[in-house]
């Protein structure tokens, strides 16, 4: 019987080995990590992460032939295939701090591999690592072998959050890098044929290592590229009277364009497009092409203009100041389906609020509020590294508070931001909503998910992202 191993319990690691158990019911998987709570999270009926479909597919696996352990080194020691899913944070100091990538965590899983290891292993980088790093580690494996043989492989993940049991079961594509040698070769077949389980073969590409990595980074770049264009046209719109939504909808047509990833909104988040982006501008900046990495630097420009230019629009539009008003905020997850906040654009928009001294309600149905008060008080990058660097029970905003529903979020408020894209926030009473605001009454739809004459209707002044703006808005523009 194969044996996989997992090391990293996450977002990536948890969800992906869980389905390679379902279908594989002739492979044993062990997923493996040193924070107890997590494993003991993944042994509940509370999973730690929410994703739809996930609990089923755990649920009809874990006991028979996929199993959650905190016994790190057993398990690797078992294994023919180790996967490596530990976080690559942003570094926060020293060469490269901002940009590069920290990959300390997974040193130091390639070291415990070639400790433990008493066979030979294919070891498969799963996390989002530099061009590169499968020589690194490579290295680190070799000269700690003990005469075993390891093989790399970069199979790098291309889920979305929300949809990453759906894209699992039916990826785009799978991608195996490996060496052009003939144990590399031989490696890559045996994880292909893992995959070929349920994955046709023409949707499993095979190309050497450092065109997996890059293939990762690269196509994280074009996806947010893609949001930063219609966010820099949304700007655009709000200035002549255009409305991005039938802009986008109309250049979507375009058949070598598409319609995906063009929907106008607060700014892009979750943990990889920014943190990859970054790597992908220090990578450039130190092959020598600094032209390259301002191009992709630009990306990351727009995303941080769009979120600033939000917040500018709320204080502009309520007389110049939030000061001491209630603003609701709807949604903090960085997009529906999830309730992962890294990154959120939320965070940046509360953050500028709070600056303005405004008194924030916020309400979202899958993020905590030791979550939310943790990442208002985290310093940007510290997210990504392990909680026990982080701070454990955060200082309260005193001026956060968290509600469990929509209602009581904006009851008495001045104004609402809707910053996650949840359904349930399409179909919330507005009049009622309205009857219990102060006036006048303002809703600053980041998503664009409201109907806004509707709303207008009833009342209320809107502030809709690329869409032509309201009267009360022209007279009062926003200025950075």
């Amino acid at each position: 019987m194969v044996k996989i191993c997992c090391i990293g319990a996450g977002y990536v690691g948890g969800p992906t080995m869980a389905v390679i158990a379902l279908k594989c019911p002739d492979i044993e998987v062990a997923v493996v990590d040193i924070s107890v709570s997590r494993i003991t999270a993944w042994n509940s009926d509370q999973l730690p992460i929410y994703e739809p479909g996930l609990d089923d597919v755990v649920k009809q696996c874990r006991g028979k032939n996929l199993f959650f352990s905190t016994d790190v080194e057993k398990h690797v020691c078992e294994a023919d295939i180790v996967f490596v899913s530990v976080n690559t944070p942003t570094k926060t100091r020293g060469l490269g701090a901002g940009k590069a990538a920290d990959l300390t965590y997974w040193e130091s899983a390639a070291r415990m591999i070639a400790d433990v290891s008493k066979s030979d292993k294919i070891v498969v980088e799963k996390s989002t690592v530099p061009v590169k790093t499968a020589e690194a580690i490579e290295k680190i494996l070799t000269h700690n072998s003990k005469g075993i043989n390891f093989q790399i492989l970069s199979n790098p993940e291309f889920l979305a959050e929300g949809t990453a049991i759906e894209d699992l079961f039916k990826p785009d594509r799978v991608l195996i890098g490996g060496r052009e040698t003939p144990a590399g070769q031989k490696a890559i077949k045996t994880l292909k044929d893992v995959y070929a389980h349920w994955v046709s073969e023409e949707n499993i590409i095979t190309t050497n290592l450092w065109s997996a990595e890059l293939s990762k980074l690269a196509a994280n770049a074009f996806l947010a590229q893609r949001i930063s264009s219609v966010n820099a046209m949304s700007a655009l719109c709000e200035a002549t009277g255009a409305d991005v939504s039938e802009v986008s909808y109309a250049v979507g047509k375009d058949t070598r364009i598409g319609a995906k990833f063009l929907n106008s909104s607060v700014g892009f988040g979750g943990s990889c497009f920014q943190k990859d982006i970054l790597n992908l501008v220090y990578i450039c900046e130190c092959n020598g092409l600094p032209e390259v990495a301002e191009y992709w630097r630009q990306v990351i420009k727009i995303n941080d203009y769009q979120k600033s230019r939000f917040v500018n629009r709320v204080v502009a539009s309520m007389f110049n100041t939030v000061s001491n008003k209630k603003i609701a905020v709807l949604g903090f997850a960085f997009k529906k389906d999830t309730g992962d906040t890294r990154e959120t654009p939320a965070i940046d928009v509360c953050k500028g609020l709070l600056g303005d001294k405004a008194r924030l309600s916020i309400y979202d149905p899958q993020v905590t509020e030791d979550q939310i008060q943790r990442d208002l008080s985290m310093n940007k990058f510290d997210w990504d590294h392990p909680l026990h660097l982080q701070p454990m029970s955060p200082t309260t905003i005193k001026q956060v508070s968290v509600v469990w529903d929509a209602y009581a979020a904006t009851k008495d408020a001045h104004g609402i931001c809707i910053l996650t894209e949840w359904n349930e926030f399409k179909t919330l009473d507005f009049q009622k909503i309205y009857d219990n605001m102060q006036k006048p009454a303002f809703v600053f739809d980041g998503r664009n998910i409201v109907d806004a004459e509707k709303l207008r209707e009833i009342g209320f002044i809107v502030y809709s992202i690329g869409k032509p703006l309201d009267a009360w808005l022209k007279d009062m523009p926003a200025v950075a």
